[in-house]
């Protein structure tokens, strides 16, 4: 299929994108007359961020390991096309491959939200066929090849400018709050009676500033990289859910590249399914010692109701792809794989 012709399929599609398609159209599709295949890529996060230091860091391992056989270009990131929509930019073709947490397009792919609430590594997911099945149901339901979870084991917390206050069970209380949200954790929040508002990460700090909002959820690291603790004074433990950043590419685009260039992008992809993990592990101590110097205090629920704070967090998000698969249905049999997949159920 054309670029055109995939381009028509979103015709709902804003000016401002299509004219990112346009300008871009020559390099997108592989092409049997060039040597080397080429692929056209964006990220959700700026660059200063360490989730796309990652990425930029395993496209050019694949770019150098792949000359003569692939290339990938890097368009930029939401300055390019807006963090939320380009999960639908890959799916319609207006670009091949984008890293972005899969939270962004969980109601395409409630899938995604096993790896929300997992339990196990990236690694032990691909080992165990989890990997497998979260690709399948991309390429059901969206039409791109999921091709791996980078940067995974990093989890949540909820940071806030004023002392958080808790219920009568020691559970985490947000009546009152204005709490920055976005697809990952709505659910959840909505169970903690918070006031949310959804907005992209590269407005929150202007949000804090001005006061739209009082508190965000954020990973175990980048709030220093964000200077989102010029404002936030207190974390919440314990820590919930897990990054879902993966990497997708557009099936047909995905089809066409050779089975040289496929198996090369998928090794490397796999092998930074690894070290990513790993690396980001280290990260989370430089960060929490980041901000704990510069006065950030730490506030535990107790055991207890910490275990409670986290079922519920669980619990939301298996809820919610419980009713967006319909799991009471012909979508059965996907939760329960899902769950054991991921959860060890």
């Amino acid at each position: 299929m054309t670029l055109f012709k995939r381009l028509m399929k979103k015709a709902t599609y804003t000016l401002a994108v299509a004219g990112i398609a346009i300008a871009m159209a020559p390099s997108f599709a592989p092409s049997s007359a060039q040597a080397e295949d080429r692929v056209s890529a964006v990220h959700a996060f700026p660059p200063f961020l360490v989730y796309t230091k990652t990425f930029l860091a395993m496209v050019d391992d694949i770019n150098a390991r792949g000359k003569g056989i692939v290339q990938i270009e890097v368009r930029g990131g939401p300055e390019a096309i807006g963090m939320f929509q380009q999960p639908a930019a890959v799916r319609d073709g207006v670009v091949d491959m984008v890293h972005t947490p899969g939270s962004f397009y969980g109601k395409n792919v409630p899938e995604i939200d096993a790896m929300v609430a997992s339990r196990v590594s990236p690694m032990e997911a691909r080992a165990n066929g989890g990997a497998a099945l979260m690709d399948k149901a991309h390429q059901d339901r969206f039409g791109v090849r999921h091709l791996g979870w980078i940067d995974g084991g990093v989890q949540f917390h909820i940071y806030m400018n004023s002392e958080p206050k808790f219920d009568a069970n020691g559970i985490l209380d947000l009546t009152g709050v204005k709490l920055r949200d976005n697809p990952i954790y709505h659910a959840f929040f909505e169970a903690l009676n918070a006031t949310t508002s959804s907005m992209p990460a590269t407005e929150v700090y202007s949000a804090l500033e001005k006061g739209v909002v009082d508190a965000a959820a954020w990973t175990q690291i980048g709030i220093p990289q964000l200077k989102w603790n010029e404002f936030l004074k207190y974390r919440v433990d314990p820590k919930f859910y897990n990054t879902d950043l993966g990497v997708i590419f557009n099936a047909e685009a995905w089809d066409a590249l050779s089975a040289e260039s496929r198996k090369l992008i998928s090794d490397v992809i796999i092998e930074w399914e690894a070290k990513s993990y790993k690396d980001r592990q280290a990260d989370v101590g430089v960060d929490e010692k980041v901000l704990a110097d510069g006065g950030m205090k730490f506030v535990s629920l107790s055991d207890e109701a910490g275990k409670t704070y986290v079922k519920m967090a669980d619990d939301a998000a298996w809820a919610r792809m419980f009713e967006r698969i319909d799991g009471g249905g012909k979508g059965a049999e996907t939760y329960k794989a899902l769950r054991k997949h991921y959860a060890g159920e």
